[in-house]
């Protein structure tokens, strides 16, 4: 899986478009860094810009922001509504595909560092990077201020995690942190009365209420505090307000985890709390951007309460998400623009022609795309013809026992499905940088092709895709062999076909790895290549025997038959 991860650093400048501009211009100047949002407030004094990409080229960019803002803002001058605490006020990073927390953590820890090394400020650590409990709230560390930096600073119990504890005037001190992704949700009420919708949010957000007592004073406990009824959700604040553009209020939301509180609980507890009062759930709205994750699992859970198999195709799973939860009731809903993996994806363009054309394409007289291509495509379909054996099973009368586990092939089988689909531009991006890597060579003089590496790099890469075409193929065999035990039987036969096209992958794909091998300059590498190749043929042969056995057992199974019952 692409590793993918966010940061949306606070600057303390919303008023000059120069600088706000030239911010954003460093920012955007990483390589594999997309910049997908720039909002400045003039009255708050303060831009938040929001990137994607790979870590290290996130850190990057984050850092060369800072450094252009340490160069142009002055906090001596600075004035704004907002509090802040320097003129890069805060950065997090947040995982959003393939990283986890702990990686994010060390992230910002040295992105901490390197910070406080090059601008000689006090840094501080916040949420998951906190290193002390008390500085997990961004406020606590906030409190006072820009104006009373200088006397936190002199405070030992305030001593900055990483930098000097000296005050910087002109760029005051920042913030870094991991925390979870927030998703900004707004759901639709039949009614234009605030308050019902305000009596939603209390009951399902953490905090809950303040409990009162018989007579409507609010509850206190021994100590004398007010005692709190929590609310039904973990890691969900929410309001109730209304909006006059669609005559309607809704239950807004910031959903501060959403592997804790999945986004179709939350719609689906407001449902049920809008139910008791008498009212209709209309649709909802994301305000902003959303991971993959959450919307992938929404639809999953709508189609399991339907009764289906949750391992259909991605692009169902968003579409039957955005119809369940109303996502366009008040506007268009574009996954394009709304799921983050797609707005920074790079793009396909073989498997974005109709078959017939990719068809054409690899006939062509052109070497890409070629066998490692097709090799990669055979396998995808493989694990397309498992995942449609599952899903057709799954529903079908006799098969409720294996439901579950056959939902759980399909959901792998679409995965290593999508992946193989991606190999196949990987392998002819992968043989393209071979070809530009060997007409750049000739262009050197001796003594530079020498030194000269990249050809070397370019083989290693068009090594690399089609030896993970080979462990995906064999994934597929493996789950070949556990969907032909299960499925229907008149879906038998679909599995073994999805049995010789992934055993086509896979050694397609191994002679794509020999042809590139010896062009490495890497022995010990060309070594666990061999020895990997040796072994993923071996147990892709044992699982095609294993697979096939189960095949020929049962296509003689009562009720078996050429059909899929499709």
């Amino acid at each position: 899986m692409t590793k993918l991860v966010e940061c949306v650093p606070n600057f303390s400048e919303g008023r000059d478009r120069a600088v706000i501009d030239a911010i954003a211009a460093a920012i955007a100047s990483v390589p594999g860094v997309r910049l997908l949002d720039v909002d400045p407030g003039a009255d708050a004094n303060r831009t938040v810009y929001t990137f994607v990409g790979p870590p290290e080229a996130v850190a990057d960019a984050a850092f060369r922001g800072a450094l252009k803002g340490a160069e142009l803002i002055d906090m001596t001058r600075h004035r704004g509504e907002h509090p802040r605490l320097g003129a890069l006020d805060v950065c997090p990073i947040v995982p959003v595909a393939g990283v986890t927390m702990d990686e994010c953590v060390a992230l910002a820890h040295a992105l901490g560092r390197r910070l406080a090394d090059a601008l000689g400020i006090p840094v501080y650590f916040y949420e998951h990077a906190a290193a002390r409990e008390e500085r997990r709230s961004l406020a606590a560390i906030r409190a006072g201020e820009y104006e009373g930096l200088a006397r936190k600073l002199a405070d030992p119990a305030w001593t900055p995690d990483c930098g000097p504890a000296v005050f910087n005037p002109k760029l005051g001190a920042a913030v870094v942190g991991a925390r979870r992704f927030l998703i900004a949700y707004n759901v639709n009420l039949n009614t234009r009365d605030r308050r019902l919708a305000h009596e939603i949010a209390l009951a399902i957000r953490e905090t809950g209420r303040l409990a009162r007592d018989a007579s409507g004073a609010v509850a206190t406990d021994a100590e004398g505090r007010p005692v709190r009824v929590p609310g039904r959700l973990k890691a969900v604040r929410a309001r109730g307000w209304y909006l006059e553009q669609y005559r309607q209020a809704q239950v807004s939301i910031n959903l501060t985890d959403y592997e804790t509180t999945p986004l179709h609980r939350v719609f689906e507890t407001v449902r049920e709390e809008a139910d008791r009062r008498g009212l209709i759930v209309t649709g909802s709205e994301l305000i902003g951007m959303t991971p993959l994750a959450p919307m992938r699992e929404a639809g999953r859970y709508f189609l399991a309460k339907q009764g289906r198999s949750p391992g259909a195709p991605e692009p169902e799973l968003i579409e039957i998400a955005v119809r369940s939860l109303g996502l366009d009731q008040l506007a268009p809903f574009d996954p394009a623009r709304k799921i983050i993996e797609y707005a920074v994806r790079e793009p396909r363009p073989l498997m974005a022609l109709p078959a017939a054309r990719l068809v054409d394409e690899v006939s062509s007289g052109t070497p890409a795309p070629g066998g490692g291509s097709a090799a990669a495509l055979a396998g995808s379909l493989a694990a397309a013809l498992c995942a449609m054996a599952a899903n057709v099973t799954v529903g079908k009368p006799g098969y409720a026992e294996a439901a579950i586990e056959l939902g759980r092939l399909a959901e792998r089988a679409q995965q290593i499905k999508s992946a193989l689909a991606d190999a196949v531009d990987d392998d002819a991006r992968a043989y393209t940088a071979v070809v530009e890597a060997k007409r750049l060579r000739r262009s050197m003089a001796p003594g530079e092709r020498a030194r000269d590496r990249s050809l070397h790099e370019a083989f290693r890469r068009a090594t690399d895709v089609p030896l993970a075409t080979m462990r995906l193929a064999r994934d597929v065999l493996a789950l070949a062999r556990d969907v032909a035990g299960r499925c229907h039987p008149g879906a038998v036969p679909d599995v073994g076909v999805a049995v010789h096209a992934a055993r086509a992958a896979l050694e397609g794909a191994a002679l794509n790895v020999a042809a590139n091998l010896d062009s490495v300059g890497d022995p010990a590498y060309r070594r666990a290549v061999l020895d990997d190749v040796q072994r993923l043929t071996t147990q892709a042969r044992q699982l095609a025997e294993e697979a096939l056995a189960q095949i020929a057992g049962r296509m003689g199974a009562p009720g078996g038959s050429a059909e899929s019952g499709r």
